[in-house]
């Protein structure tokens, strides 16, 4: 009888040994569904059944991405690309961070502020792209203010909840153990606000590149934007696709960096992570 439990509890581990070893790692899972696609479209356009200057193949982007990547014209314009969100999301995701703070701590700040902030942040950036352009010309400065107002309000809005999604029972805590203010803020309040400001910053950042396209495809001599629409008057679909894709990967680069930040700043934090 222990003879055969034992082989029996040896091949039960051996099986689930084989499982594991079979088991797909979960970042090759989120490959599965792009390589389908990618192979599908790939075989549309090589028998003709898409126009090429309507879709061109992935062979065709990649072909086009590797030219303009030796040419060097794409790291030029990636280069001022980045520099431009990153101006405009420091600016205006700095300034929102501050002012959720702000209005976050103080109800008085709250009904002299947030009203106005609000009404603000219901207008599209299109509507505003003309006149950043009349009063500012142009040149970075437009640009850079148009990505910072977009990247503002993510965060503004995460911050001033987060702020007040601290429960109130906690500050019984704080007075108890005699905490300063200081140290309310800095030991309580922004630790459990800290999830919600870092989803305003994933949020600000994606805002932040759409900020980008529109500067740059309203008015721009350089930049992935500019890249887009020049290609369009060329009708150069490949080249079009390379600009989408770069500010695809790049955003979801940030992205992805933002929730590495997570992972290590919310270690405390104990949520449910989905089933397998």
């Amino acid at each position: 009888m222990k003879t055969a439990a034992f082989a029996e509890l040896n091949g039960r581990e051996k099986t689930a040994k084989v499982r594991k070893a079979r088991k797909v790692p979960g970042w090759l899972k989120g490959f599965f569904v792009p390589i389908i696609i990618l192979a599908v479209w790939q075989y549309a356009g090589s028998a003709e059944l898409i126009s090429a200057t309507v879709l061109p193949t992935p062979l065709a982007i990649l072909l086009s991405f590797y030219e303009l990547a030796v040419s060097g014209e794409l790291a030029a314009n990636m280069q001022i690309s980045i520099a431009r969100a990153a101006g405009g999301f420091l600016l205006g995701g700095g300034l929102g961070l501050l002012f959720g703070i702000l209005v976050g701590f103080s109800k008085k700040t709250e009904s002299y502020l947030d009203p106005s902030l609000q009404m603000l942040r219901t207008v599209p950036h299109l509507a505003v792209t003309p006149l950043f352009i009349l009063w500012f010309g142009f040149d970075e400065l437009s640009k850079v203010l148009l990505i910072a107002l977009g990247a503002f309000f993510p965060i503004y809005i995460n911050t001033f909840l987060g702020i007040r999604g601290v429960d109130a029972k906690l500050f019984d805590v704080a007075r108890v153990l005699e905490f300063s203010w200081r140290h309310q803020i800095t030991r309580l309040i922004l630790p459990a606000a800290l999830p919600s400001i870092l989803l305003g910053v994933r949020l600000s950042l994606g805002i932040a590149w759409l900020g980008l396209v529109v500067a740059e495809l309203m008015g721009s001599s350089a930049g992935v934007g500019y890249m887009i629409m020049d290609a369009r008057q060329f009708s150069q679909t490949e080249k079009v696709f390379v600009g989408i894709i770069i500010f695809a990967v790049v955003g979801k680069l940030t992205d992805s960096f933002v929730r590495l930040l997570e992972r290590k700043l919310l270690k405390w934090r104990s949520s449910f992570q989905g089933t397998n």
